[in-house]
């Protein structure tokens, strides 16, 4: 139905209809981003903090990790993990000036399968941040969606009243785990979802309401809300603003620069897809999993196993790749002069 230009003037844009049904967060690290579309909330990853450190604009926050590592000494892999972790927390610092809400910080990709390691690392972090004068309530630390990262989880926000946002969620049976761990936040992977069944089968184009990524989404939601489960989801990982539009209604929504410009340009008009009601109402059956059950349901789920297995090895080769770039700052500096 085509809209008259003069209704389309009075006609909220559909980035802003979105966010009176659902909280909009930025997936960026890029400052400027988060200034001009003003989310509640900001999520980062390696790969986002690597983009945004080759940026000009923000070589001095690489300074100033780099210099924090150098000041604490010890070995080099030490003095390179050291600010790693401030660069972060200084994106991350940045970032809380520019919203009212949290910002995710993650876990190197690299403890995935290290429960133990999760933990020192998350709470290192937090420790960066309270130096930095931020309070972890302000704070959501990103653990791989794994066994290991989803008990990390558990124990972070039981012992230590550190809110976790689970990452690479691509199956049933990890979204089942972190509410049975008690997560504050989920995020389910829509776009990844899709690519996965578009090389892998015969269909190259879903309706956004037919999509894989959109229905694994929605039926997280449903079930989360049907048995009262508090983590909040948040859809991410979008390819197109069709996935968005479906998902209107969902807790929360993190969604890329390029995609929240479409959205402030597009002026149709949203009604929300997923609501509390038509949850509670749905026919799903409430599971309970220990880690064999677990590993077992996961392990069903062909796509889901490919991507996490996948999206760990991508985001722990930006952290590679992170790490050498401080330690040519760090080092190969100083030997050249």
């Amino acid at each position: 139905m085509s809209v008259s230009p003069v209704k389309r003037q009075k006609m909220e844009s559909a980035l802003d209809q979105l966010k009176h049904y659902t909280t909009v967060v930025a997936d960026t690290g890029d400052f400027n981003a988060i200034d001009e579309y003003k989310p509640l909330d900001a999520t980062t990853n390696p790969s986002l903090i690597l983009a945004a450190a080759q940026m000009p604009a923000y070589q001095k926050l690489m300074d100033d990790a780099v210099a924090y590592g150098k000041k604490l000494g010890g070995s080099e892999e030490e003095q390179i993990k050291n600010a790693s972790d401030k660069l972060f927390v200084l994106f991350g610092a940045e970032i809380l000036k520019r919203i009212p809400g949290r910002v995710s910080t993650e876990v190197d990709a690299r403890l995935s399968f290290d429960k133990e390691g999760m933990i020192q690392r998350a709470r290192r972090l937090i420790d960066l941040y309270k130096e930095a004068g931020i309070g972890k309530d302000r704070i959501l630390i990103k653990l791989s969606s794994t066994w290991e990262g989803i008990q990390a989880g558990k124990v972070l926000e039981a012992e230590y009243g550190i809110h976790c946002n689970m990452t690479l969620l691509f199956s049933f049976a990890q979204a089942v785990a972190c509410a049975e761990a008690g997560v504050t936040l989920i995020s389910p992977f829509v776009g990844r979802i899709l690519d996965w069944y578009v090389a892998n089968g015969d269909k190259k184009a879903y309706e956004p309401s037919e999509d894989p990524g959109v229905k694994s989404v929605t039926k997280i939601y449903n079930y989360y809300k049907k048995f009262g489960y508090k983590t909040i989801v948040m859809g991410a990982s979008f390819r197109n603003t069709g996935e968005i539009k479906a998902l209107t209604g969902c807790d929360y929504l993190t969604i890329s620069p390029k995609l929240l410009a479409e959205l402030s340009k597009e002026h149709v008009k949203l009604t929300p897809t997923l609501s509390v009601k038509e949850a509670q109402a749905c026919d799903l059956e409430k599971i309970h999993l220990d880690e064999k059950a677990f590993r077992w349901h996961h392990n069903e789920d062909q796509m889901a196993v490919e991507k996490l297995s996948d999206g760990i090895r991508k985001f722990a080769a930006d952290a590679v790749k992170l790490d050498r770039m401080l330690k040519e700052r760090m080092f190969s500096a100083e030997n050249g002069k």
